[in-house]
């Protein structure tokens, strides 16, 4: 059984005293693919770091995370661009728009986040979408930016079924991640409304953990209590929806 998680950030500090025994247990779970989504230049060394040292196992992804779109944007976009323009990267992500923290910088976590789907676009790529308190806005940046060429993975997917299909209407798959285990996270209420063509698995760690762990650590071996709950919701083997949600990834990330 192969598992992918889609989005895991295991270049985080909060794994810098056990970060290989973290992998080990997550890959001796069954977790052979790890997508790795950029934050800002200051961890792109780990990033390149996780890649060198495990290299069949992490693909890396370029970006500029909207939380992270502050004063020096343009020196961190600039950042972005000159990495994509020097080697090959799975998607451009996580990109998007996060009102829940400080809504200061708006306009230029829209105007980011449009570039970006704009440098997607040339170079074929994914996006990567993060979105906290911000579904109108997003959604008025797809609408802007929709077509054949636009396509990506709604990471941490936990709007409602109506925001679901609308997010599935821009080419987007959703991610879904430890949320779908929580008592109040609802979106297990609706799942089973969307096709499993539509679904891929992910962790956020460090962040997000899924029940038992939540509000611990969150690490990626922790993507198979998500794959249960899903298998459960869907009325399927987990090993059917590993498989199922693993094709789902290589239909986004290409490999």
């Amino acid at each position: 059984m192969v598992i992918t998680d889609t989005h895991t950030h295991l270049y985080s500090e909060q794994f810098n005293e056990d970060r290989d025994i973290v992998i080990k247990r997550a890959i001796d779970a069954g977790v052979s693919r790890f997508f790795i989504p950029a934050i800002d230049s200051t961890y792109f060394e780990s990033m390149l770091s996780l890649e060198k040292a495990y290299p069949e196992n992490m693909f890396l992804l370029m970006g500029l995370h909207p939380t992270h779109v502050t004063k020096n944007v343009q020196e961190e976009l600039a950042f972005v661009k000159s990495w994509l323009d020097k080697r090959p990267f799975y998607g451009v992500g996580e990109i998007g728009i996060d009102l829940y923290w400080d809504n200061s910088f708006l306009k230029e976590q829209q105007d980011a986040f449009k570039l970006q789907i704009e440098w997607a676009k040339e170079k074929k790529l994914p996006i990567v979408i993060h979105c906290r308190d911000a579904f109108n806005e997003v959604f008025e940046v797809l609408e802007e930016t929709k077509g054949d060429n636009l396509f990506g993975i709604f990471h941490c997917f936990t709007g409602n079924l109506e925001q679901a299909e609308k997010a599935i209407s821009y080419n987007m798959k959703l991610g879904i991640g430890g949320v779908v285990t929580f008592k109040n996270g609802k979106i297990d209420q609706f799942l089973n409304s969307i096709p499993l063509k539509h679904i891929v698995l992910e962790t956020d760690a460090p962040y997000l953990a899924p029940t038992p762990y939540r509000g611990k650590r969150n690490e990626s071996s922790y993507i198979v209590n998500v794959l249960n709950k899903v298998s459960e919701i869907y009325n399927l083997t987990p090993e059917e929806v590993a498989h199922i949600t693993t094709q789902n990834s290589k239909t986004v990330f290409g490999i």
